[in-house]
Parts: structure tokens; C-alpha cells; sequence
């Protein structure tokens, strides 16, 4: 059984030494603003000697890549194994047979679908394989689209000055320049003032 007498020791004692701890956590604290310097640790021991590799036979040959420049696009040197499909589901804008002012502007749209399994980018083009060009590049690019994906492709048309029917038909061409896919095209009639 603890006395009176041993419990106010016992406590001093408690006092003073955390008093003690705290003093000697303080003492090794670096005062504020001064930055304590990192000693790393030392390597205690020994690395093992370096393993060389041996080889038995000869080493594969491997064929440089032809390198692109900043800004190019690479073009692939294989086919892939995808295949490239466009269907035409509707046209949008501008039906067939539509009767525009001369010189008036047209902006046609067609509903497509990338029906294929190639994921379209910026390498794949419209172009023009049939008709008048009607004021429009006859190559244009085409929406980058996933496969499976439908969109709405736009061309913006300039009607002719002179009276009469005109048509224009489009094909999608893969990066290797192939058509591919649905036709798609516009026929309008200009009618005079």
C-alpha cells in the first residue's frame, strides 16, 4: 500500500520528469527559421558484384522506324485489321430537287454512320467523285468519328450563277486513299430571278 508520503514523491517525481522530457524535446527542436541540415544514411552494407548477361546465339535484327517530324501525321505501313464503313441514313438539310436562288449559299447536312470498325481521325477525307464541286473544296475533311458512332457530316455550297439541275456526289476515302462506304450527294435546281 502507497503511504501519503510515498504518493506526493511518486508525484513530484512524475512532475519533474515530464517536466525533464519536455525540456530535452525542447532543447533538440531547431529554432524557428533555422533549417535543419539533412544527413542521409548511411549505407551500412556491402552491394553485391555486378551480374554481366551472357547471350547464346545471335540477336534479333530490328528495323529503324522511319522518324516524323513535329506536326506530321505518321502514316501506318501495315493495314490494320479493321474495316472502313460509311452508310448514309438521311439527308438533314436541303432535300432533293430543292429549288435555291442563284449564288445563294446552301449548307447541305447529311445523317451517316461510321458503320465499320475503324475509329475515323484526322487522316481519313471527303471527296468529290461525281458533279460539281459547287463553290466547296473537292477535298474535305472527314468528322473523326469511333466506329459504331452517327453524326452529321456538312458542306457549305455556292448554287451557280446560271439556271438548271446540278448535283453533286461524295465518297469518304480511307488514309491510303481508297473510297469506301455509301455515296452521298445533293441535287438542286436553280431557278432564275
Amino acid at each position: 500500500m502507497i503511504t501519503p508520503h510515498l504518493s506526493r514523491i511518486y508525484g513530484r517525481l512524475a512532475v519533474i520528469l515530464t517536466f525533464s522530457l519536455l525540456l530535452g524535446l525542447s532543447a533538440c527542436a531547431p529554432e524557428p527559421g533555422i533549417a535543419t541540415p539533412y544527413r542521409p544514411p548511411t549505407l551500412q552494407a556491402t552491394l553485391p558484384p555486378r551480374i554481366q548477361p551472357t547471350f547464346s546465339g545471335s540477336l534479333p535484327q530490328v528495323q529503324p522506324e522511319a522518324a516524323t517530324l513535329p506536326g506530321e501525321t505518321p502514316v501506318p505501313t501495315s493495314t490494320p485489321d479493321c474495316t472502313d464503313i460509311l452508310s448514309y441514313l438521311e439527308d438533314l438539310t436541303i432535300e432533293d430537287g430543292a429549288q435555291v436562288p442563284p449564288d445563294s449559299t446552301i449548307d447541305k447536312r447529311w445523317l451517316v454512320e461510321n458503320t465499320g470498325s475503324c475509329n475515323w481521325d484526322s487522316r481519313y477525307r471527303l471527296r468529290l467523285v461525281e458533279g460539281d464541286a459547287l463553290g466547296a473544296a473537292a477535298d474535305q475533311a472527314l468528322y473523326p468519328a469511333r466506329a459504331g458512332t452517327q453524326f452529321a457530316l456538312r458542306i457549305v455550297f455556292t448554287a451557280p450563277s446560271e439556271p438548271g439541275t446540278y448535283t453533286t456526289i461524295w465518297q469518304a476515302i480511307a488514309p491510303d486513299g481508297t473510297p469506301f462506304g455509301d455515296t452521298f450527294y445533293m441535287e438542286i435546281v436553280v431557278v432564275g430571278q
